[in-house]
């Protein structure tokens, strides 16, 4: 089972982004977001289907994976939501892409979102598991139903120091078992976990994914240089591009169900796909599915 190579790097932003690449340079762009606790490899299968179709395909690693690295010490570790937002903004930037097709899921899906929602004039169309996946902070702390909050427990974990130190030292065990209950139905082997547990190697995987999952909570604060951007997205803006969005009908931590209100949140035309069989790691899972949405959109006039 190979990698994604070779890999290349870039200054943007804050990172010097490790990312892989394929298909032509002149083709449509299209960037793919992995989540967490995935990495590239989730678009293994995606990617090939995409360049044969004649897209130049970026799929980066997102801050605290793999070989992406912080430029400066002294900058946060922050794992919020403005962070990844601007990390994909910056991405862009460095790469001298104007306009692309932006997919993911979990925190690449949101980061998707977050591009989409502030700078439209940047994304030529959007897919999305779990569809609108702008957090709402200001009403995190309202309980949900019993079973979606069993869904969460490794938040909950994460908020304790107990959670922190269990994530280090037991990283590994803890995502493995995050990926089988997430995706019940997946039938992953170890050579596919391997390739991608390298990925959680990164010196800041910790301390990204510990402040991501407290200061979508509240209960830490943010990096100061992306209030403003915080501030935009607590007014919850609508997604006003071209969308396609996903569920997994066996998605062990977001049911479909939640995804279905959010139809509202789209200002542009959308559709939405429930997947049965699928779980949370849609391109992984089903990543003829994924693509094909993914080339509509690079097709639509």
């Amino acid at each position: 089972m190979r990698p994604l190579q070779p890999l290349h790097a870039i200054d943007a932003g804050v990172l010097r982004v490790s990312y892989f690449t394929t298909g032509p340079a002149d083709g449509p762009p299209v960037v793919l977001l992995h989540g967490f606790p995935y990495d590239i490899h989730a678009y293994a299968e995606v990617a090939p289907i995409l360049a044969a179709a004649g897209c130049r395909v970026i799929v980066p690693f997102l801050r605290g994976f793999g070989p992406t690295r912080f430029l400066d010490a002294a900058t946060p570790r922050s794992g919020e939501q403005a962070a990844l937002g601007a990390d994909l903004l910056a991405l862009l930037d460095a790469l001298g892409i104007r306009r692309a097709v932006l997919a993911g899921y979990d925190w690449g899906g949101r980061a998707a979102c977050v591009v989409a929602a502030l700078w439209p004039q940047r994304c030529a169309g959007l897919v999305s598991c779990n569809s609108y996946n702008i957090q709402n902070i200001a009403r995190a702390l309202e309980p949900d139903e019993p079973a979606r909050e069993h869904g969460i427990w490794y938040q909950y974990y994460f908020h304790s120091e107990r959670g922190r130190a269990g994530l280090d030292r037991h990283r590994l065990a803890l995502i493995r078992l995050l990926w089988q209950t997430w995706s019940p139905t997946w039938r992953f082997d170890d050579a596919t976990f391997a390739r991608s547990a390298p990925a959680f190697d990164n010196p800041d995987f910790v301390d990204v994914v510990i402040h991501s999952y407290r200061h979508r909570f509240g209960l830490v604060a943010g990096d100061p240089g992306y209030a403003e951007i915080e501030g935009r997205l607590a007014a919850q803006p609508a997604i006003a591009v071209p969308a396609i969005t996903f569920d997994g009908a066996d998605d062990g931590v977001r049911p479909p169900a939640v995804a279905a209100a959010h139809a509202h949140r789209f200002a542009a035309p959308r559709s939405h796909h429930v997947l049965p069989g699928v779980g949370h790691d849609v391109p992984q899972e089903a990543p003829r599915v994924f693509a094909d949405a993914v080339l509509e959109l690079v097709r639509r006039p």
